[in-house]
């Protein structure tokens, strides 16, 4: 099966789900694999025809029919704001989701306790907010590692009298700690999780090994490799690996280790929604993204010039790619630049997962340091390939599918790899 996994090398917002929609219209594919984030995500898909949805929690290949999604473990599972996303589909035309939709039941939840703790810790920083999307994603994964006996999973919907004692020590817990939350009263929480339990299939790990070998499937990635948890720039970071790491372990333990091509995706623009390091930041860029508007919880959209320093550390971080998609070609001109040196290195190195000091240590020089550029490439795909040594095999000029050109490896069908290392 020709698998692929995408993953975002930059921020977050290059592009992920209309690559993903055009890889699910121009091939059969059995299953869009979610293996990272949660609800935080949005990942932006446009038809032909006008219709707009913003994916969060379900895959990107939905407007396709009769391709599922799968939310495997790894992944934050808000059932409430998935209903929300549930409706939207239907208006827009996508009436089955729900039906095309399975969860591992191991995958923490996400509850508006969870919400609520993390707006409160974030109105709390004040001038030094991180940019959190405001969702309690985070709040989810800090609550699972330090209660992992005790942290409300999927599989709890099944059992109410047994979520509502999870619920019950949780918001006790993060109450003690922040002061009253804003949120329901847990007893007003457990009608909806019993109707998500009701209506969309939980299931175990061994899903997706028989989905893995039931047809092509593609692993859609969450937030971008620069915001990875620990390799990212601390603290402006996600609680999640942003890297290929939880695809390619899902493809291992299904015995598939290496079995799918590592599709990279970037933006002709470097970009960041909110606070953190964008060295290539230049408020002069006529640009603008009517999908990413300034918001009370990330902030500001902002644009940079290509930042092929940023991108390469992201490579190394990742390990390597088999090729890239080139997004938003449409906004190249003559003022949009490449940096492929800062004023004090070319380089970036990445350090060893974990040392969340190193990590704020480089995000400081981040923050002092100045983009040097060149000028303007005339071949923006032979640019990158160039400056990132990963070749360019999806170009796009607009958001729907048929803006897309693939080349490479991509265009000719190529068997995926056998055999790839996992990445740290």
């Amino acid at each position: 099966m020709n698998h692929v996994i995408v993953v975002d090398l930059g921020y977050g917002d290059a592009g992920k789900g209309t690559v993903v929609d055009w890889l699910c219209a121009t091939r059969p594919v059995h299953t869009v694999v979610r293996f990272n984030g949660g609800a935080q995500a949005a990942h932006n898909v446009v038809l032909p025809d006008g219709r707009h949805h913003t994916f969060a929690q379900f895959g990107a290949g939905t407007f396709r029919p009769g391709v599922r999604t799968h939310l495997s473990r790894h992944v934050v599972v808000d059932p409430l704001a998935l209903a929300a996303e549930a409706d939207h589909l239907d208006s827009v035309g996508v009436p089955d989701a729900l039906d095309r939709l399975t969860v591992d039941g191991e995958a923490l939840l996400a509850t508006p306790y969870h919400r609520a703790a993390n707006r409160a810790r974030e109105i709390a920083r004040g001038a030094d907010r991180h940019g959190s999307c405001g969702l309690g994603v985070g709040e989810a994964v800090a609550y699972g590692l330090a209660h992992p006996d005790e942290a409300p999973r999927v599989a709890d919907c099944r059992s109410p009298e047994w979520l509502r004692h999870r619920l019950t020590l949780l918001r006790d817990r993060l109450t003690a700690e922040l002061g009253p939350l804003d949120a329901p009263p847990v007893a007003d929480c457990l009608p909806a999780y019993a109707g998500f339990a009701g209506r969309v299939a939980i299931v175990d790990g061994s899903w997706l090994a028989g989905a893995l070998r039931a047809g092509t499937c593609v692993f859609e990635g969450a937030q971008g490799v620069l915001l990875d948890e620990w390799h990212g720039f601390h603290p402006y970071t996600t609680w999640s690996t942003t890297t290929f790491a939880n695809a390619e372990a899902l493809l291992a333990e299904a015995g598939l280790a290496g079995a799918a091509r590592r599709l990279g995706v970037l933006r002709v623009t470097t970009t960041r929604h909110g606070p953190g390091p964008l060295v290539t930041e230049d408020p002069a860029l006529p640009f603008t993204d009517p999908h990413n508007p300034t918001n009370p919880w990330q902030g500001r959209f902002r644009f940079g010039h290509f930042d092929a320093v940023a991108h390469r550390y992201a490579l190394d971080v990742a390990g390597g790619v088999d090729g890239l998609a080139l997004t938003h070609l449409d906004l190249a001109g003559p003022g949009l630049r490449i940096c492929r040196r800062y004023a004090d290195t070319d380089r970036l190195v990445p350090g060893p997962a974990g040392d969340l000091d190193r990590q704020a240590a480089l995000t400081a020089r981040l923050l002092a340091t100045r983009p040097v550029y060149d000028d303007p490439p005339g071949d923006w795909p032979a640019a990158v390939t160039a400056e990132l040594g990963a070749p360019v095999v999806l170009t796009s000029h607009g958001p729907t599918a048929g803006e897309k050109t693939p080349c490479g490896w991509l265009a000719t069908g190529a068997p995926a790899r056998t055999a790839r290392p996992v990445a740290a």
